[in-house]
């Protein structure tokens, strides 16, 4: 009976631990500057200069789509819906930022299955979309994302 009782509070507290892991897991949070720069860099070397090539502006190579998805935020308090707004917004790095910070508010998930929502994984987001994150990322895009996190994190 003591051995049934001691594996019934093993149980719980272990149910208890991964349901705290799994809410953790899925809380999104303020992204580190260190991980908006990287992402930046590794989609565009964080290029203020080049606007827009096909459909995607500004230096986190940004859609109108992925613009709509992260909340739409403007420069100056201008109405989303006023022409050009989106592409005034993410040609500009800090409007972009606030572009990427509510899409990964809204998409935030664990890509890698490391348990936990990092920069890793807001990285794969931004590229690889909110629905297909667990993909493989180009190799010039990780390479140049893994260098600059190595370069400047921790």
């Amino acid at each position: 009976m003591r051995a049934f009782v001691l594996l019934m509070v093993i149980a719980c507290a272990y149910a208890q631990d991964e349901e705290a892991e799994a809410k953790a897991a899925s809380v999104p949070q303020q992204i580190p500057k260190t991980c908006f720069g990287c992402m930046c860099e590794a989609a565009s070397e964080c290029d203020t200069k080049t606007g827009c090539l096909g459909d995607v502006c500004g230096p986190f190579r940004i859609t109108w789509g992925y613009w709509a998805d992260g909340g739409k935020p403007t420069l100056n308090n201008e109405s989303p819906n006023a022409e050009g707004a989106w592409t005034r917004c993410v040609n500009d790095p800090f409007c972009a930022a606030n572009a990427v910070q509510g899409y990964m508010d809204r998409f935030a998930q664990d890509c890698n299955g490391d348990g936990v929502i990092n920069c890793d994984d807001y990285a794969r987001i931004h590229y690889l979309g909110g629905y297909g994150c667990s993909g493989p990322l180009p190799p010039k895009y990780e390479n140049a994302y893994k260098t600059c996190m190595s370069t400047f994190s921790g």
